[in-house]
């Protein structure tokens, strides 16, 4: 029962950690216009903290696996009140840099959190239920990022800026403490290392299911930041409002929220390649609805299949790239597979914007079934090319 609730004490680590992100995500244009940004500036302010937290995810990783996860994601928790004191103290200020640098360092703590508490999160979790507790750490995660842009909408609204940050400010701490109250208690349920895992290289990171479940996820992402960036787009040229999209949005995660635990216990019983599969083929035929139904009403069919797929891929890809990995490089390992997830969302505005801007906004969508059929392709190939069978129930 101990090692149950200390990752409780991470999922709610998780949930507090990524809610007080989000709650920020929505405001980060809006505040920078106030301080007197123009268009290029605000959007090399919104980009500050993916940036950061594309390039420090390794380092994070490779911290971890040498004995210093908690101590990475106090770390990071702590980062994380200092960047809300940053916010606070450029409104007051009018600094635009003090912002950024709060961006920079919000970033910088995704960075060096994600990857241990992840690889954590599978350590301590009950033999036979890894994709389970992924599924529910998936599920902090997701409920984190679905409540916090409306809550800081909300605050700033009613009370300001500066209340928005200093609450963005106090998750961390509600988030460092639960941190800390794991470690207090952690270190008999962590797996102690064997001698063949001391000497695990990271060679290991080339095997089928690492490299394919990466590339998954990386083809997944791609079509994602495509739907994520250009149907709010077309909404508005089209002239329907913000809430268009939000209600798209909205009806997306909700359905996720609803599979992402069943989606880790299936996998855990039937293996990460067929769930992933499953999960896949309904994002793909959501796409092809997406293309036929275009906007709402119609539209919210496919953002309900969209979130269901996502809930069955992403615990079901987390657990097929990582549950295979020595305890000794897990974490190095989920910094990198991580990174994938943030390099489709780099690569995938660009690219299909260079399609939007030939073409229209239009052409993109047609797209968007082929790039995700690339990533159920990428997670069939592991089991020919790997003599031993899948992770977990395969």
């Amino acid at each position: 029962m101990g090692a149950t609730r200390d990752i409780w004490y991470l999922h709610f680590a998780t949930f507090f950690f990524f809610l007080g992100i989000a709650l920020v995500g929505p405001l980060i244009s809006p505040f920078a216009i106030s301080l007197g940004a123009d268009p290029f500036l605000v959007g090399i302010v919104a980009a500050v903290s993916a940036v950061v937290a594309l390039v420090t995810k390794p380092l994070g990783g490779f911290l971890g696996d040498r004995g210093l996860r908690f101590h990475l994601m106090v770390a990071g928790t702590v980062l994380g009140i200092v960047a809300g004191v940053l916010y606070v103290l450029s409104y007051y200020t009018s600094q635009l840099w003090l912002f950024a640098l709060g961006r920079g360092l919000h970033g910088f703590a995704m960075g060096i959190f994600f990857p241990p508490n992840l690889s954590t999160a599978i350590d301590l979790a009950p033999k036979g239920r890894v994709g389970e507790t992924l599924g529910w750490r998936g599920t902090m995660f997701s409920l984190g990022n679905l409540i916090g842009p409306a809550l800081g909408g909300y605050i700033t609204d009613f009370s300001g800026f500066t209340v928005a940050f200093s609450v963005a400010a106090f998750l961390s701490l509600v988030s460092t403490l639960l941190v800390l109250n794991a470690y207090r208690h952690v270190g008999k349920h962590l797996p102690r290392r064997r001698k063949s895992e001391e000497r695990a290289s990271y060679r290991q990171l080339l095997s089928p299911f690492f490299v394919f479940a990466s590339l998954g996820l990386l083809f997944m992402s791609l079509a994602y930041s495509g739907l994520n960036t250009f149907l709010p787009a077309i909404y508005k040229v089209s002239g329907l409002g913000t809430a268009a999209f939000g209600t798209y949005a909205s009806i997306m995660g909700a359905s996720s929220l609803f599979t992402r635990v069943i989606g880790g216990r299936q996998a855990d019983l039937r293996g990460p390649v067929k769930v992933a599969s499953l999960g896949l083929s309904l994002i793909i035929a959501a796409y092809v609805i997406l293309n036929a139904r275009l906007f709402p009403p119609g539209a919210y069919v496919s953002a309900a299949i969209i979130g269901a797929g996502f809930g069955l891929a992403v615990p079901s890809l987390q657990m097929m790239a990582l549950a295979y990995l020595p305890e000794r490089i897990r974490s190095f390992g989920s910094g990198i597979y991580t990174m994938f997830f943030d390099l489709g969302f780099l690569i995938g505005p660009l690219l299909l914007g260079y399609v939007a801007k030939a073409s229209g906004y239009g052409a993109v969508f047609p797209l968007l079934p082929w790039i995700a059929f690339l990533a159920l392709l990428s997670v069939q190939l592991p089991r020919f090319l790997s003599s031993g069978s899948e992770p977990g129930g395969g």
